[in-house]
């Protein structure tokens, strides 16, 4: 059986993370997805919090039929005891990583692919998009409480 990894955070679950989860479940039989907690997005340096929490972006994620696993991805250094605890034999990850070292250092411990993201999907633009009305202006925002942003 061939193990597969893959890490991200995985909010606002569109058509792109979708195809990631597919061609990456298609390098091998079964597929653990590390989805990063709260706490480490916020380290991360994230530029929001998240829409979803991690326990609902969790959820999600394990509702998808390509994801065998759903893990925490609580901090940069855990990579390693995952790939052995996990007995992964390839890391996959979005090609805008390639060349890092956050994922190019696993060479020592399995193979890592780097995927082709899928054009015009990003969560970004997804917010983006989400915050303009109807007739193009950029609608009004409420901020409800840390992790929720409402438009009117």
């Amino acid at each position: 059986m061939k193990r597969i990894l893959t890490y991200g955070t995985f909010d606002l679950l569109h058509w792109g993370h979708i195809n990631l989860l597919k061609r990456a479940r298609a390098q091998g039989d079964y597929l653990v997805v590390g989805a990063s907690t709260d706490e480490f997005n916020t380290a991360k340096g994230a530029r929001r919090p998240s829409y979803h929490q991690f326990e609902v972006r969790k959820t999600m994620l394990e509702a998808v039929r390509y994801v065998d696993l759903v893990i925490p991805e609580e901090s940069w250094e855990q990579k390693i005891e995952d790939i052995r605890r996990f007995h992964i034999d390839t890391v996959v990850m979005g090609d805008n990583w390639k060349g890092s070292e956050r994922f190019e250092h696993l060479r020592s411990f399995c193979d890592v692919v780097f995927l082709p993201r899928t054009p015009g999907f990003s969560t970004s633009q997804i917010r983006r998009d989400l915050l303009v009305d109807a007739v193009g202006r950029p609608a009004e925002v409420t901020v409800v409480d840390d992790s929720r942003m409402v438009s009117h």
